[in-house]
Order: structure tokens, then sequence, then C-alpha cells
């Protein structure tokens, strides 16, 4: 069986190539029999790939153009991985030109792994940050599933990631009574499902006074009794 590790291989869409059946560039890796986990991001044209149990992390970037795929670096370490998560462009630091960040776990702990491009400049690096995806859905579920495609909705990253304040959260649910009649008889209203009288509740909390009076009035003797016994014992010694 061969190893997930061994090649890599890469299909394309777009500029003419519609056919995910047949890749169009592959790319020999090693023999390592981890699992494969990728990540990529669009705004830069860069693939990551992760090895679960290995310790490192090659990346590559995508070209529209052959060969399209050109090996970029490795970033290697000591321990194996056990898994690997990715950060959203929006969670990163702009002023410090991170362009990527990785979260490795390990046995016991969560390691973050930076990369960053070096620039001299302070500046925002326009060509680092492109227009990115933000956390607003383009769609609603509805609308997706009823065949409605639109782009995602981009941000800037000029001056950082801004959560907004106030997010409108709609959820749609839609109730199965409306659709489908119960199947069986109806049932009367019990009387413990009728609201409470005013009587009913005053009466209740009238009894919940009660015992709370004589919950305090016990906790009282308690302590008396308990006051006696400590005399008594230092009356013996």
């Amino acid at each position: 069986m061969p190893s997930p590790w061994g090649w890599f291989a890469v299909t394309a869409c777009g500029g003419g190539r519609n056919n995910f059946e047949e890749p169009v560039a592959l790319q020999e890796m090693d023999t390592s029999n981890g699992v494969l986990l990728p990540f990529y991001d669009p705004d830069s044209s860069i693939i990551y790939l992760c090895g679960k149990g290995d310790s490192s992390i090659r990346y590559f970037e995508i070209t529209d153009e052959p060969p399209f795929v050109h090996y970029l670096n490795t970033f290697s370490s000591k321990e194996p991985q056990r898994g690997m998560g990715f950060m959203p462009k929006r969670g990163l630091d702009v002023s410090k030109c991170e362009i990527a960040r990785f979260y490795k776990l390990h046995e016991r702990k969560c390691e973050p792994i930076i990369m960053t491009v070096p620039r001299k400049s302070d500046l925002f690096q326009d060509d680092l940050y492109p227009d990115t995806p933000g956390p607003e859905p383009a769609l609603e579920a509805d609308e997706w599933l009823s065949g409605q495609d639109a782009e995602p909705v981009l941000i800037s990253l000029r001056d950082g990631y801004v959560p907004p304040k106030h997010r409108e959260l709609r959820v749609t649910k839609r109730n199965i009574l409306d659709v489908r009649p119960p199947s069986g008889p109806r049932r009367s209203q019990s009387a413990s499902d009728a609201p409470l009288s005013q009587h009913t509740l005053e009466t209740l909390l009238d009894e919940i006074r009660a015992l709370r009076e004589q919950v305090q009035a016990q906790e009282q003797r308690i302590t008396a009794l308990e006051n006696m016994l400590c005399e008594l014992v230092d009356g013996t010694d």
C-alpha cells in the first residue's frame, strides 16, 4: 500500500483547468507512513504539509504555470506532532509580518509555531496581506441549500483585525410539528400543566419561608449544643 506521505498530488481548477480526477503535478515527499495534514493559504498561494507523527512542516508555492508546485523550505523540530492546527489569516500579527501560525499538538502541551517574512520596514505590507475572508458569511444556510453562490466577504488587515462589536446571529429552525401531525391522540391538559394561581403561589412562598425559619432555628440549636459540649469538655480536663 503506498504511503500517504510518499507522493503529494496537486489538482487545480481555473485557468481552463476543471478536472479533479487527474493531478496536474506530483511531488515526491518521503517514505513516512504518517497521515498527511495539508493547510492552504489562498492569499499567498502557499500550501503547508504536516505529517502526523512527523517533526517537520514542508511548504510549497502553487502557481498556474508549469511545474505548478515550487518547493520553498522545511521547518524542522525535535519532537513529532500528534496533530496540527492553523490560525486564520485575520488572527495573525501584521506588525511582525507574520504569514502563518500553527499550533503543534504534543502529548501534554500545544506549541505555537510562527512563520514570518523578514522586512526592515514597519509599514503595512500590502503584498503579504491582501484582503482576506472575514468572519461574516456571504450566504445564509437556507440560501446556500437553495443553490445560491457568492464570493467570500473580504476584510482588510491594514489596521489589524477588529472583531465586530455586534454580530446578529440568525437561526432558522423548522418545527416538525408544523408539517407533521401527531401520530397519537391528543393528550388532554393535566393539572400539572395548568398555570399556578396567585393563591397557590403565595401558599408555596409561605411554606418556603416557614421551612427557612425552621432550618435557621435548628442551626441555632445545634450551635448552642456544641457550645455546651465544649464547656463540659473543658470542665472535665
